[in-house]
C-alpha cells in the first residue's frame, strides 16, 4: 500500500519539483523579451543598464527588474563570448539571486550563470563578489565572463595574492569582484587592521556567490584564517629538540592522524626526561610536569608532530630553502602562509632550512563568520543536497537541484578495491594504457603530490607519455589543462585539477590559436583561426568517438 507522502508526491511533486515550477513563469517572461533584447545594438545593451541603475535609485525592487536584466544580461553573454543561456541556466540564475543554492552538474555552465544574478544584483551599486576556489580560477573567470560585463557596461575586478594595494582597491571597488575564499577573508582581517576607513580596500558585504559551495562553507567553514606578527627568535632550541625526536620508538608516543595530535606514553616521558637531561635542556632535578617545563614540553610535542604527523611533498614542499605549505582542498602551494604555534618551525629544523621566528596571533576569522557578513549569500555546486541540513541550519540556505539541460551523457563505474597497493597501481597503469590506445584521453586522480610522482615514474616505465600536474608545475597550469583533451592526452593530477577545472574535448582551441598566431605573426590571424577551427572539430569527434574524457580517481 502506498505511504501518504509517497501519494502527496505523485500529485504534486516534490518539494523540488514545486520550486522549479515557480520559476516557470519568470522564464516564459525572460523569453518573450529576447526578440526585443536581440533587436539593440551594442551601445542600447549599456544603455539599458544605465536604465535600470536609474530605475533602482527610483526605489524598483530587483524582484521586479529581473526578466528584464537576465534577458539583457543573456544577449550580452551571446554576442560577448557566443554563449546564450539555456533556460535551466536561467532558472539557476533564479535561485541564486533568490539565495538559494542552485546544484548543477558537472558541465552544465555554471561560471555562465553566475553572471545572471550577479549582473542584477550590481545594479544596486554596491558591489557583488563571486568567489571561486583558487586563484586560477578567479582570473580566468574573471577574464572571461568580464567580457560579458563589459559588454553591459559594467566594470569587473579580480583579487589576487600579493597584488598591489592600489590595484586591490581597484578591483574592490569594480561591479563585479571575483576572488578566492582565502584572499576575502584574509582581506576583510586586513582591512580591520587598518588605522582609517579610507585605507579599507572591502567596501562592504553585499552579495557574494560562492562557486563550489559545500566545499568551501562546509568542508573548509571551521578552518581559521589567521594574520601573525613575528615573535621571539629560539632558532637553537628547535634545531636542538630536533636532533631528540629521531631516537624516539613507537612505543613512546601515540598518533591521532585524524585530530593531527600527538601525546607522549609513560614510558616516552621518561625517555624524553633522559635525554633533555643529557643534553641540558632540562635542568637536574626538574621533571616534565614541573610548571617551569612547560616551554620546552610544548617544544617536544611540536617537534614529534613535525616528524610524525606531516610528510614533504603531500602537506608541504621545499622549495628556494623554505617550507611552503600545500592547501589540502586545492592542492596548491599557500606562499606566505606558516603553521602556528611554533609547528613551522619545527618542519623547518626538521628539513634543515632556515629557521624564522615565530608569530603571534595580530587578527583571524573562520570562513563561516566571515561569509555570514553578507546581507545576501548563495552558491553553486554540483554535489549539495548531501549536505541540504547543514546548509539550512547555519547559513539559512535553501538547496534545490537545478534539472539538466541534456539527459546525462556520463558512464559512472563501480569502485574497484585490490588487495595490495601493488596490485591496485598494476591495474590503474593497465586501465590507462587500454584507453590511451583507444585515443581517449585519460584524467588520473591523486591525493598528493608524491603520488602523482610516483604513478609518473611507473607510466614512464611503460612507456606511456602523459603530463604531471602538480604544486611543482603550478607554472604550466593552464598549457597542462588546455592539452588534457586532446586525442590519447594522459595527464596525472592532483586535486589542483579538480573543482571548476574546463577540460574540452579535443584540447582547448582558443589556446592552439594563439599558439598558432604567435609562432606566425606574419601570418592571417582570421586564416588561422579558421585553419585550427576547423581541425579541432575533427579532433573533438575523433575523442567523442573514442568514448569521451575518462576520469580515474587514484
Amino acid at each position: 500500500m502506498l505511504g501518504i507522502g509517497t501519494v502527496a508526491r505523485k500529485i504534486f511533486g516534490t518539494p523540488n519539483d514545486r520550486k522549479i515550477k515557480t520559476t516557470r513563469p519568470l522564464i516564459e517572461k525572460i523569453n518573450a523579451l529576447e526578440p526585443e533584447y536581440e533587436a539593440l545594438d551594442d551601445e542600447g545593451l549599456i544603455a539599458k543598464t544605465e536604465e535600470f541603475r536609474k530605475r533602482i535609485a527610483g526605489g524598483e525592487s530587483l524582484d521586479a527588474m529581473l526578466p528584464e536584466a537576465f534577458a539583457n544580461c543573456r544577449e550580452a553573454a551571446r554576442r560577448a563570448l557566443g554563449l546564450r543561456a539555456f533556460d535551466v541556466q536561467l532558472m539557476g540564475g533564479i535561485f541564486l539571486h533568490q539565495g538559494n543554492i542552485s546544484e548543477m552538474k558537472t558541465g552544465e555552465g555554471k561560471t555562465l550563470v553566475a553572471t545572471l544574478p550577479a549582473y542584477l544584483n550590481a545594479l544596486s551599486g554596491k558591489g557583488v563578489h563571486i568567489v571561486t576556489v583558487n586563484d586560477y580560477l578567479a582570473r580566468r573567470d574573471a577574464d572571461w565572463m568580464g567580457k560579458v560585463f563589459g559588454a553591459l557596461g559594467m566594470t569587473t575586478g579580480v583579487v589576487y595574492p600579493q597584488q598591489p594595494e592600489a590595484e586591490k582597491k581597484e578591483a574592490y571597488g569594480a561591479d563585479v569582484t571575483y576572488a578566492t575564499n582565502n584572499e576575502l577573508g584574509f582581506d576583510y582581517l586586513r582591512d580591520n587592521m587598518k588605522a582609517s576607513l579610507e585605507e579599507m580596500n572591502q567596501r562592504g558585504h553585499n552579495f557574494a556567490i560562492v562557486d563550489e559551495v559545500d566545499s568551501i562553507l562546509i568542508d573548509e567553514a571551521r578552518t581559521p584564517l589567521i594574520i601573525s606578527g613575528p615573535s621571539q627568535d629560539r632558532s637553537d632550541l628547535y634545531r636542538t629538540i630536533d636532533t631528540v625526536i629521531p631516537e624516539l620508538s613507537e612505543e613512546h608516543y601515540t598518533l591521532d592522524e585524524k585530530t593531527r595530535n600527538v601525546t607522549y606514553t609513560d614510558e616516552g616521558n621518561e625517555f624524553l626526561e633522559q635525554l633533555l637531561h643529557q643534553r641540558e635542556l632540562l635542568p637536574e632535578g626538574q621533571s616534565l610536569y614541573d610548571p617551569e617545563s612547560t616551554t620546552i614540553v610544548h617544544h617536544v610535542n611540536q617537534g614529534l608532530r613535525a616528524h610524525k604527523l606531516f610528510s614533504r611533498d603531500k602537506d608541504y614542499i621545499v622549495r628556494g630553502g623554505e617550507v611552503v605549505l600545500i592547501d589540502e582542498f586545492t592542492g596548491r602551494m599557500m606562499a606566505g602562509r606558516r603553521l602556528s604555534d611554533g609547528l613551522h618551525q619545527a618542519i623547518e629544523a626538521k628539513e634543515g632550512c632556515n629557521i624564522q621566528p615565530e608569530n603571534v596571533t595580530l587578527a583571524s576569522v573562520t570562513f563561516q563568520n566571515y561569509f555570514r557578513l553578507y546581507d545576501k549569500l548563495s552558491g553553486m555546486t554540483g554535489t549539495a543536497v548531501t549536505e541540504a541540513e547543514e546548509f539550512a541550519e547555519i547559513y539559512g540556505l535553501g538547496v534545490v537541484e537545478v534539472p539538466t539541460n541534456r539527459p546525462i551523457a556520463r558512464i559512472d563505474k563501480d569502485d574497484a578495491v585490490y588487495r595490495t597497493a601493488q596490485e591496485k597501481y598494476e591495474a590503474i597503469v593497465e586501465e590507462i594504457r587500454e584507453a590511451h590506445e583507444k585515443g581517449q584521453p585519460t584524467l588520473v586522480g591523486t591525493t598528493s603530490i608524491e603520488k602523482s610522482e610516483m604513478l609518473s615514474a611507473l607510466l614512464k616505465k611503460a612507456g606511456i607519455a602523459h603530463n604531471v600536474l602538480n604544486a611543482r608545475q603550478h607554472e604550466q597550469e593552464a598549457q597542462i589543462i588546455a592539452d588534457a583533451g586532446k586525442l590519447g592526452a594522459v595527464t596525472i593530477a592532483t586535486n589542483m585539477a579538480g573543482r571548476g577545472t574546463d577540460i574540452k574535448l579535443g584540447g582547448n582551441v582558443d589556446f592552439q590559436i594563439m599558439e598558432a598566431i604567435a609562432a606566425d605573426p606574419d601570418g592571417d590571424p582570421e586564416a588561422i583561426r579558421k585553419q585550427i577551427e576547423d581541425a579541432h572539430a575533427a579532433d573533438e569527434q575523433a575523442v567523442i568517438e573514442a568514448g569521451g574524457l575518462f576520469v580515474l580517481a587514484t
